[in-house]
């Protein structure tokens, strides 16, 4: 089981996704999000093969087209966040922490 925890930012509305893949690549996906909208995505986010999400286009994710569906801000780095949760649960990458570090 591959476990992220989410701070969005200013927002606040933390979120942590869980994401179990069998030995297939399929996974499951279970979402905790204070966000309403990012909750909502996890109904949609079912039977979903790893390999092939983490190796399609933007426009054909899964994962992007439930949060254009759901996602009410284009910057929130959730579906980002999924994304490479289900790399990890797939042996596809490594764990790593993901940085995005603004300043003005």
């Amino acid at each position: 089981m591959t476990k992220i925890n989410i701070n969005p930012g200013i927002c606040g509305l933390e979120s942590t996704i869980f994401v179990d893949a069998d030995e297939n690549a399929d996974v499951n996906i279970k979402i905790d999000s204070q966000c309403p909208h990012i909750k909502n995505m996890e109904k949609e986010l079912k039977e979903i093969n790893g390999y092939k999400e983490c190796f399609t286009k933007f426009d054909s994710s899964q994962v992007y087209k439930s949060a254009v569906k759901h996602c009410k801000h284009i910057a929130c780095p959730v579906p980002s966040g999924i994304l490479k949760g289900i790399e990890v649960a797939c042996g596809l990458a490594l764990p790593k922490e993901v940085v995005i570090k603004i300043e003005k």
